[in-house]
């Protein structure tokens, strides 16, 4: 009932937001406010914890899952588990022990950290600092000890980054505190780390579905003549303006923002020369960009075109080798199924790809949502299009997200047969309720006059 009723006040509280997505005077979806943001991150947080955590131990088999890092070195793990408006001083250690489905999953804050309901406290720090009864790690051994755990998950992994946060001085430290005996049932918790931070609750495919409609608005806006004159505005603007917009914004950025020109007619290039960055008519501009919302991170590639003299819109040309790339999106969304790895979807995808005639077909692949590259199935690299070792072993599983990150090779005939590189990236729902690209996808070009 408890787990009934903390779904319903989320539930309610999302659709208060609704009401607000867009901002008034133009496209931006509304950006919410810090306080607005803390209120929504700490519901979704609390909401996790309360469902999705007792599940993820259960299915891999862990009794008790022990999470310590230092201040300013947090564990990525941690990082997902804690209030959005908290302080984490010196040394961290979080505790789950699952007593069963009837008492649920406890979760213990041993640490200087108000946790804000969170985690229940488990060690008196303010005790030790009078009297030095009891210090921080004698607590996590009296825990560890009052509890018995049959198997003890640590975030160690030579596969999966954001399952590697524990240190090796703290793991010494943590095998020096709980004794041999308890030490022989430390695991690996990388299944379990991946599953926790992989999968999202229903309410998130909405919030995460805004992140991807403010990432939209922005690469529009800096895809405009607002921002973009023909002959004077360089790339590297362009960068900076997308950047800068992101931060006043009140937003991070989830990597270094890139914008290039991908495509110019080679007299063009003879003229200018090939390091020349103004953006001129005739031009075909790429970005990779990506920002932060509600603890989710977007990654986009899109192109805009930059009309010449007595146009009103892109070429032909340019227009289907970007249908090209939006069928091996399709394909792309139809290949997902739970169960199969990253290689095996790959491969798939590139079967199919292949058997309806589609040039040069690459896919590079990877999920997204609380980090940019991890943890779910790898799904290639520019480098590999067969097998992708470890990362492209990692089955996929319902309720993930991830960036459809893939390119197609086509000649221009104008530019005397040139091959065109269209590399598009957008980001992609694995649900329950069904698979599909949030907030849609570009199927034409940005065009500027």
């Amino acid at each position: 009932m408890k787990n009934r009723g903390t779904r319903k006040i989320v539930f309610l509280f999302l659709a208060a937001f609704c009401l607000s997505f867009f901002v008034l005077g133009g496209d931006l979806p509304k950006v919410m406010s810090l306080r607005e943001r803390k209120d929504v991150v700490n519901k979704i947080t609390l909401m996790r914890l309360d469902t999705l955590l007792p599940k993820v131990m259960r299915q891999t088999g862990f009794d008790m899952w022990i999470i310590a890092c230092n201040e300013d070195n947090l564990d990525p793990v941690f990082r997902t588990m804690i209030p959005f408006d908290s302080w984490c001083p010196i040394t961290q250690i979080l505790v789950f022990f699952d007593r069963g489905p009837e008492l649920g999953v406890e979760r213990l804050n041993i640490s200087r950290t108000n946790m804000l309901g969170f985690h229940t406290n488990a060690w008196d720090a303010g005790a030790w600092d009078r009297e030095k009864k009891e210090s921080q790690w004698s607590a996590l051994a009296r825990i560890v000890k009052e509890r018995n755990p049959r198997k003890i998950g640590i975030n160690e992994s030579t596969v999966i980054w954001a399952a590697d946060g524990l240190t090796s001085s703290l793991k010494q430290t943590l095998i020096e505190t709980i004794g041999p005996a308890f030490a022989s049932r430390l695991q690996s918790a990388e299944k379990l780390s991946v599953l926790w931070l992989e999968t999202l609750l229903d309410p998130e495919f909405e919030l995460f579905e805004r992140a991807v409609a403010i990432s939209h608005a922005v690469i529009a806006e800096a895809f405009s003549g607002q921002v973009i004159t023909p002959g004077v505005t360089t790339v590297d603007d362009l960068r900076y303006y997308y950047w800068q917009r992101i931060e006043d914004l009140g937003l991070e950025r989830s990597f270094l923002p890139s914008f290039s020109i991908r495509g110019r007619d080679p007299k063009e290039v003879e003229k200018y020369g090939k390091d020349d960055r103004v953006i001129r008519p005739g031009d075909l501009v790429h970005c990779d960009v990506g920002l932060i919302y509600l603890r989710y991170n977007t990654d986009h590639q899109e192109w805009a075109y930059v009309l010449r003299h007595g146009e009103t819109d892109a070429p032909e040309t340019f227009k289907k080798i970007l249908a090209e790339g939006n069928r091996l999106q399709e394909i792309y969304a139809g290949e997902f199924k739970a169960g199969l790895s990253g290689n095996q979807i790959l491969s798939n995808i590139l079967s199919k790809a292949r058997a309806q005639g589609i040039g040069t077909p690459r896919i590079y692949s990877h999920s997204l949502g609380y980090y940019l590259h991890e943890p779910g199935p790898l799904i290639g690299l520019p480098w590999e299009q067969v097998n992708t070792e470890g990362r492209g072993e990692v089955p996929l599983v319902n309720n993930s997200c991830f960036t459809a990150e893939l390119s197609v090779d086509a000649p221009v005939p104008e530019w005397g047969g040139k091959v065109l590189r269209l590399g598009i990236e957008q980001d992609f729902a694995f649900s329950e309720k069904g698979a599909y690209f949030m907030d849609g996808r570009q199927t034409k070009f940005h065009i500027v006059k």
